[in-house]
């Protein structure tokens, strides 16, 4: 008998999607465990038999994939979702498509926001990257509408009180700009709901432009166009969720 582990842990070897996306198909009663529901902390073998969305996991006919990494320019325009009533463009619609798994996203970005996005077929590595725990920096280009003094920098720095929580800038680098559209350079080490935004606009500031331009060591090539996506190489692949995962 096959030894037994985590739902998420197993699913998101074999490339089903993050170990937080497995936890959301889990509330949505999505995934069942030999015909019944599945619930966190559910433990399974590769010998149970897994349904998501009615279709069976075939872990004997699946191995655990090597890992991918695309690059992706997402546009302003495109939802970070799969599917979406709302919108007809999402930013998986321009990617390859992987045999015998899918592609999950790390990291999302606002309807309004474009730049670098990163999708793997590695879930523990996207866990790894978008988990604030591991504080893996996110940097942004951003435009600012308004007067930016220094006691705002300072405040954004140091902390501000959101309705989620305490939110902060790690680093803040003025870029240029003209009147009163400025741009910057700004890092965090999380990811919540619009928070960029959010941060500025405590200070009575508007964003008029946002756009995300690297995420941990990997940054938006200069040469690659929005929407389109380009594959890593396996030994910049292999550096890189060495780095991630094993430190």
């Amino acid at each position: 008998m096959q030894a037994k582990e985590r739902i998420q842990k197993v699913l998101s070897q074999y490339g089903y999607g993050s170990r937080r996306e497995i936890e959301r198909l889990i509330g949505l009663e999505a995934i069942k465990i030999n015909n019944k529901i599945a619930q966190l902390g559910d433990k399974i073998s590769l010998d149970d038999v897994i349904t998501i969305d009615n279709k069976r996991v075939q872990f004997d006919k699946k191995l655990v994939q090597k890992t991918r990494m695309l690059i992706y320019y997402k546009p302003v325009g495109e939802v970070c979702s799969r599917n979406d009533p709302k919108f007809t463009k999402t930013v998986f619609d321009n990617l390859p498509t992987l045999k015998n798994s899918r592609w999950i996203q790390i990291g999302r970005l606002d309807l309004n926001t474009s730049g670098l996005l990163i999708f793997t077929n590695n879930g523990d590595l996207a866990h790894r990257m978008m988990h604030p725990s591991f504080e893996v920096e996110r940097e942004y280009a951003v435009r600012v509408c308004g007067q930016v003094t220094n006691e705002i920098i300072n405040k954004l720095k140091k902390g501000v009180k959101l309705e989620d929580g305490m939110a902060k800038f790690k680093s803040i680098t003025y870029q240029g700009g003209e009147n009163l559209n400025s741009w910057y350079h700004v890092t965090l080490t999380e990811g919540r709901q619009r928070e960029v935004r959010r941060l500025w606009q405590s200070q009575g500031l508007e964003v008029s432009r946002l756009i995300r331009i690297r995420f941990g060591s990997i940054t938006l090539p200069r040469f690659l166009s929005q929407g389109r996506w380009i594959e890593m190489q396996a030994n910049e692949v292999e550096r890189f969720t060495a780095q991630i995962l094993y430190g």
